[in-house]
């Protein structure tokens, strides 16, 4: 199903003269610098093409043959490769160049029309014949250009002097039209045709934290892994051109510009669409910081997700298929952490109910963040994204795309970060919410929904004691104006964890402070509320709190505190109505 669907969006991109996509046996390749020869094979100059400043410097991509898969062993590439196979250059002191040389000269003897047919072949071999390492080291003004390639052993390719295009552009018809085809072979299990099967596929690229040689997603090394003989990938039959297909769609996904993909905790996540819609921009939006030019970038489209709802537009009702694949490194092999595939209708639909469960009422200078990357955030230790617990990120993703109840470990990050910090801030708060109410519609526990903002008939323990806090540690406000640390900071851990142990003495503290009101309205409402809270409890006070009611408490005591700062001719206003 993956691999098939890579294939078909190769085919779409392949088919738009504009797409830029590699056609089959090529690659987009960035080559730091290009020889520049000339119609007698003499060397001209060594042509920089980065652009940029110090470690920003980028080369440019040109398309070249598709590269050799190479682990071990000596494979040389087609008309461009590093400067130790390409000119026989040696700046690591190797003792196998000559061998690399002359596996790079092979592939043009063997890969490119004869001298005596091609001028521009004739030109490259009067070049290469010539002791090219020496021609251009006696060229003064390529010194700084030459030693930077020798010490990179950079990527090179050639091109004639007078010519727009390398040797790779004007090589290309002729190579093209040698590509092997044939009806031997097994059936392709992502064409259904019978053809020539790919014995290996070309490395994946660009999966964050992997090898820099790339990993394989289909490959077969172990005779365990095997069956009735078959080498390597000939126990998953792919052909060579679906196989050059699907892993070039896949790489031009994880290119370095591409807007398809998206970095989601451990996982490198790309997405797509089978056709143009303008749901396929605005999803990184949903999952990642907004850059420092639009800060406002992930509020703006999740305003636009529930405004193309209520104006019956829009990405929500779309029939547009569209594909979201989350990688991750495993060794020399990529794991998939997940794979869903479903309409834009459907996914923006789930998209929408991860923002209705996160829904939660908050302060009026609050302006929100709304990435699932500011979440992530918000339950890491010190506040960093490196942080975040290694296959969380990738679980929450999944969890928003299924549809199905959030990870458990959701629940104890927040929570034990909670009781670190002692701060229930409002995304931590929202998460709780989240979490509990998917859980309970999932598997119906017959705990009540928590709402967007204050429940008084809300009668959970965890949820009444959580409020209590919230109204003993304003009872303490008032009565001591400007404290620099309240009973949430000595006490906020064992209360939400072991009540029993907390909350008589704190009840007795409270006497104290209320004694010291000066004004009696305060007073009064506060006995009030001390009053409907505690009428609601249970005779005995709890001894322990199961970690479901410890992030129940959190929330009870984030409602009361949004309850006791709002004027009581005002409202507050749910994240979605503000953002609308």
């Amino acid at each position: 199903m993956i691999l098939q669907a890579l294939y078909d969006y190769y085919q779409r991109k392949a088919d738009d003269p504009e797409s830029g996509i590699a056609p089959e046996g090529f690659e987009w390749k960035e080559l730091p610098f290009l020889i520049v020869i000339d119609r007698e094979g003499k060397f001209v100059t060594l042509e920089d093409t980065r652009e940029g400043e110090g470690k920003k410097k980028r080369a440019r991509a040109r398309l070249v043959p598709a590269a050799e898969k190479r682990t071990v062993g000596i494979k040389a590439n087609l008309l461009w490769d590093n400067v130790e196979y390409a000119i026989g250059a040696n700046p690591r002191g190797r003792k196998d160049v000559g061998d690399r040389h002359a596996d790079f000269l092979r592939r043009l003897k063997d890969g490119l029309p004869v001298q005596e047919e091609s001028s521009e072949m004739a030109s490259l071999w009067a070049f290469l014949e010539s002791s090219p390492v020496e021609q251009i080291e006696a060229a003064p003004e390529c010194a700084d250009s030459w030693k930077e390639a020798l010490e990179t052993n950079a990527f090179v390719t050639f091109r004639i002097d007078g010519d727009l295009g390398t040797l790779c552009d004007h090589f290309r018809p002729w190579i093209q039209s040698r590509q092997v085809s044939g009806e031997e072979g097994n059936i392709c299990l992502v064409t259904g045709k019978r053809a020539v099967t790919a014995r290996l596929h070309a490395p994946i690229k660009g999966i964050y934290d992997g090898q820099s040689s790339g990993g394989a997603i289909v490959s077969f090394n172990l005779s365990a892994f095997t069956y009735f003989g078959k080498s390597q990938n000939h126990n998953a039959p792919v052909s060579e051109s679906a196989a050059f297909a699907y892993t070039t769609a896949l790489a031009t996904l994880l290119g370095k510009d591409s807007r398809n993909k998206l970095r989601v905790g451990d996982a490198t996540t790309v997405f797509w669409a089978d056709r143009p819609d303008a749901f396929e921009d605005a999803f990184p939006s949903f999952f990642t910081m907004a850059p420092k030019e639009d800060p406002d970038r992930d509020a703006l489209v999740v305003k636009n997700l529930y405004a193309s709802v209520e104006k019956e537009r829009g990405v929500s009702d779309s029939s547009t298929r569209f594909f979201v694949l989350g990688l991750a490194p495993n060794a020399a092999r990529i794991s998939v952490r997940f794979w869903q595939t479903g309409t834009v209708s459907e996914f923006s639909g789930k998209i929408r109910q991860h923002y209705d469960d996160l829904e939660i009422v908050r302060g009026p200078k609050d302006q929100g963040k709304y990435s699932l990357f500011w979440y992530l955030v918000d339950i890491a230790t010190e506040r960093k994204a490196d942080n975040v617990p290694p296959n969380l990120a990738g679980n929450i993703t999944r969890a928003i795309l299924e549809g199905s109840p959030y990870p458990a470990t959701l629940l104890q990050q927040t929570v034990r970060r909670i009781r670190a910090e002692q701060e229930v801030t409002r995304i931590r708060a929202s998460l709780l919410k989240a979490y509990l109410n998917r859980f309970q519609r999932t598997y119906s526990n017959n705990e009540k929904e928590i709402l967007v903002a204050l429940d008084p008939a809300n009668t959970n323990s965890g949820y009444l004691l959580g409020r209590l806090f919230a109204v003993l540690e304003k009872i303490q406000e008032d009565a001591q104006p400007g404290i620099n640390a309240t009973i949430r900071d000595r006490f906020y851990g064992a209360a939400s964890a072991s009540p029993v142990t907390v909350f008589p003495q704190l009840l007795k503290l409270k006497n104290h402070h209320l004694a010291k009101l000066d004004n009696p309205s305060f007073r009064i409402g506060h006995e009030k509320r001390l009053t409907e809270i505690v009428g609601s409890l249970p005779p005995e006070m709890p001894r322990h709190l199961r970690i479901e009611d410890q992030a129940r408490f959190a929330i009870g005591y984030y409602h009361q505190r949004q309850a006791l700062f709002t004027k009581s001719d005002k409202t507050e206003t749910p994240a979605k109505e503000a953002l609308l």
